[in-house]
């Protein structure tokens, strides 16, 4: 295991479970101390933090919900505390399709409520530090591809969040800070993918049909952590398996 992240302070958004998780425990074992972060289950984010701790890491629990500001000032505040500054911001939750949100909720969270966690944490990230926002090939190829109805407010709404993350990217170079998308198509595993299949039953058995394979979410974990350290390509783009569906004419 190598010790790519020795010495750095990473936050990653809705790590209690999931990808999320699994990105933290990754990066924490490269030597990463990590904050989790929890909207909701407190418990189970503590047994992510554990589970890291015990294997001789470092982690914090930090609650915020994303789309509440209050919450993100005390975040920030917290992180200033306990870390000093962020090398890492790793944008990883999400949603849109929970009920009971209100409409707007989808451009809420996965557009307003990103741009606002980068423009709050800006103080702590300095000069070689990194953001990466996770999204879905659904979602970045939405202009090209549609997709299914249950995701669209999803879709939309997240190339929304990157869009206005990419306006961000001269500010964030002029303070020496690197930032990169990571896509990827469905993630078997995810409860995105959960309910799509409940909403749209054999949805995941489709799209493995038609690109052959979907990553789980240790595969696309790791993907995500490459792209915390690897050169940041051109267009700030990190495109994870088969793109052929959602780029072909």
């Amino acid at each position: 295991m190598s010790n790519a992240f020795a010495g750095k302070f990473a936050f990653i958004s809705g790590s209690s479970r999931g990808i999320g998780a699994q990105v933290a425990q990754l990066i924490a074992a490269q030597g990463a101390t990590v904050a989790i972060n929890y909207r909701d289950k407190a418990v189970r984010a503590q047994k992510v933090a554990d589970a890291i701790t015990n294997a001789g890491g470092n982690a914090i629990v930090v609650g915020a919900d994303l789309t509440d500001y209050p919450s993100i000032d005390a975040l920030a505040a917290t992180l200033k505390e306990q870390f000093g500054r962020l090398d890492l911001l790793v944008l990883n939750a999400s949603g849109g399709m929970e009920t009971g949100k209100g409409e707007d909720y989808a451009m809420v969270l996965n557009r307003d409520a990103q741009v606002n966690l980068v423009k709050t944490a800006l103080p702590l990230l300095g000069a070689g530090s990194r953001i990466v926002f996770v999204t879905s090939h659904q979602a970045h190829f939405i202009r090209e591809t549609p997709t299914m109805p249950e995701y669209l407010p999803v879709a939309l709404s997240k190339r929304a969040g990157e869009d206005a993350l990419r306006d961000m990217i001269p500010e964030l170079t002029e303070k020496g800070i690197q930032f990169v998308v990571v896509s990827g198509d469905m993630i078997e595993g995810t409860v995105t993918a959960t309910l799509l299949d409940r909403l749209n039953p054999g949805a995941i058995d489709a799209r493995k049909e038609a690109v052959g394979k979907l990553y789980n979410v240790e595969e696309f974990a790791a993907e995500i952590v490459d792209a915390a350290t690897a050169p940041i390509p051109a267009d700030n783009t990190r495109l994870v398996g088969d793109t052929e569906y959602f780029t072909k004419k």
